[in-house]
């Protein structure tokens, strides 16, 4: 090889996107027999792709569409895929579970990496286990150089990213954005100043794209959606202070509102409100401070978080059931509050949930059946979530001594249970008793089951029939009888069943423009919002505004939004236990 030669070569390392139009047919050939190496391992490249051999590429999954690149001294592994027209610059760094659209280019030395390392104090860093939640790059969308993008995010349609940009949460479509945490500066659209207007809206679902008629994602026309705009501007311009109001510097301790006691739960609403609108931990204490207060909540023999005492002191739970299970509604709630608060801190729970990593798949079995499935079914179905969610915590935290097929013995029973006549568990209800428990206990069960780990809910048109035959219950949902459990739990298993089915996709719409508008108006500035009239049972902290209102409407209006097709106006998606994504890859297994 002449010296003109190698010059050549070593060009097109770093100037591959003229490998077409100048390579000599040496080098045609050199790099043919490149991409069927490259091929024997099971990569997939399109026309005129060029893969610099002084690249590092040790994928799992490697798909280029035609007219990509990846440039020399690049580092790529992992499951990466690539639309057409997608660069990946010299020493960029793709690693991890990342999917490009078309058009995406990567600048030099920026970082795309799509798992995580646990931290957790229990063990060495380097036995701690990975997760993979993966990266999502859309069409058009240039990744400045140096910039880093973290596990989890999701770039939106036509950004750009400012070079050295960290990019640690989504991006809307159209968004220009910069820093570190990258924040978004204005639309790209834009031809004046900056515009905080937009925000990821998430894959609508299944079928709502062709049945929207106006208010389509990207689109800022529309009453309803310029409503949405100017709520959510009006929420995080107020949300300090409403998250300030129920914070007692005395004790050191939120309340739900002033003059309410100190709960674990106000604690973990603050905390999801403040990521919410504001980005960032509330400004009371530090993350890692807020971080330590949480985890060391949690009880050393259970892995469970018992309630403050009335004295504010340290809770106490009662004593365990016969299979070791402790039966304390609050505390299971709290393995859903605090671990995920923990996750927005960028914590985790200090331990497992031990009640969950010591239950035989026997003993679950046991405990499955004996649920009041035909009396009270959301709290059969709060049973599932927190057992559900304890699993997931022992799994984030790479405990490998659990007790075998327990996480496999509920997904079958749960299969086995389900009535294929209404999609749900649990009695069908009476035209007295209505189907509230029902879908109530839907909400519940499938949030820390289905939803949290990525499957695929069954029967999922007979879901959408039976819950909208309940949103249309005047006893729960006329005008001003609404709570934000009620709502919740049909807007979340309408937004679930909808990823599979564009079943009733016209009438799923309506209740949700209907649900949405009356949400808006219950906003009290300063305040933020009330749960509403108690519920079945007296549920519920009632009508005055507070945290746990608040947070739990905030992802209503989410859930309602994206169903309408305008979520994309209010600049914020839900991370916290109502987020719409899974917490983790579909499957049981510790990613790694």
């Amino acid at each position: 090889m002449d010296a003109e030669t190698a010059l050549d070569d070593a060009y097109f390392d770093y100037c591959p996107w003229d490998f077409v139009g100048r390579a000599s047919a040496g080098q045609r050939a050199a790099q043919d027999a490149h991409q069927r190496r490259l091929a024997e391992s099971g990569a997939r490249l399109g026309q005129r792709c060029y893969v610099s051999p002084a690249a590092g590429v040790f994928t799992d999954t490697l798909r280029l569409g035609t007219d990509s690149y990846i440039a020399g001294h690049a580092y790529v592994t992992g499951e990466v895929t690539a639309g057409d027209d997608c660069t990946v610059n010299p020493y960029a760094t793709v690693r991890g579970r990342i999917t490009l659209g078309d058009g995406v280019r990567i600048g030099a030395h920026s970082s795309l990496l799509g798992f995580n390392h646990g931290f957790a104090p229990d063990r060495p860093v380097h036995r701690q286990s990975l997760t993979d939640k993966g990266i999502t790059v859309g069409d058009d969308v240039w990744i400045g150089s140096h910039v880093v993008v973290l596990d989890g995010v999701t770039i939106g349609d036509h950004c750009v990213v400012g070079a050295g940009a960290v990019v640690t949460k989504d991006l809307a479509p159209w968004t220009v954005a910069a820093g570190n945490p990258a924040r978004p500066l204005r639309d790209r659209r834009a031809q004046g100043g900056p515009r905080r207007d937009r925000a990821v809206s998430g894959e609508l679902p299944g079928g709502l794209s062709d049945d929207l008629s106006g208010d389509r994602p990207g689109d800022p026309s529309g009453d309803l959606g310029d409503a949405v705009a100017r709520f959510a501007d009006r929420a995080r311009a107020q949300a300090a202070d409403l998250v300030a109001r129920c914070w007692n510097p005395d004790t050191g301790r939120y309340a739900d509102r002033p003059g309410a006691p100190a709960t674990v739960r106000a604690h973990c609403d603050a905390v999801e409100i403040a990521d919410l609108l504001l980005g960032s931990p509330p400004e009371q204490l530090a993350a890692d401070e807020h971080a330590a207060r949480l985890r060391a909540l949690q009880d050393p023999g259970s892995g469970l978080v018992p309630e403050f005492a009335p004295d504010g002191g340290p809770g106490v739970l009662p004593a365990p059931a016969a299979d070791g299970w402790i039966d304390d509604g609050t505390a299971e709630y709290h393995v859903l509050a605090v671990g995920y608060a923990l996750d927005l801190l960028g914590s985790r729970l200090a331990q497992p949930v031990h009640v969950v990593r010591h239950m035989t798949a026997g003993q679950l079995l046991g405990r499955l059946e004996s649920l009041p499935w035909r009396t009270r079914t959301w709290s059969a179905g709060a049973w599932v979530d927190c057992w559900a969610t304890g699993a997931h915590r022992n799994l984030e935290l790479g405990v490998e001594d659990g007790q075998p097929g327990a996480l496999e013995a509920l997904f079958g029973w749960l299969t086995t249970r389900v009535d294929p006549w209404t999609g749900m568990w649990g009695t069908a209800g009476s035209p007295a008793a209505g189907r509230l428990q029902l879908v109530n206990g839907y909400y519940r069960l499938t949030r820390g089951s289905y939803a949290q780990f990525g499957l695929d809910v069954p029967y999922a048109e007979r879901v959408v029939d039976t819950v909208l035959a309940h949103g249309r219950d005047q006893r729960w949902f006329a005008a001003g009888r609404e709570n934000a459990c009620n709502v919740l739990d049909v807007a979340h298993p309408l937004w679930l069943a909808g990823r599979r089915s564009g079943h009733r996709t016209a009438e799923v719409r309506a209740w949700a423009e209907e649900q949405l508008t009356r949400a808006l108006g219950r906003w009290q500035d300063g305040a933020g919002f009330g749960f509403g009239p108690a519920g079945e049972g007296g549920g519920g902290p009632g009508r005055e505004p507070g945290l746990q209102g608040t947070e739990m409407w905030l992802a209503i209006v989410w859930l309602l939004a994206d169903l309408v097709g305008v979520a994309d106006r209010l600049a914020y998606r839900p991370r916290g236990v109502h987020r719409p994504e899974p917490a983790r890859s579909p499957g049981f297994a510790t990613p790694g």
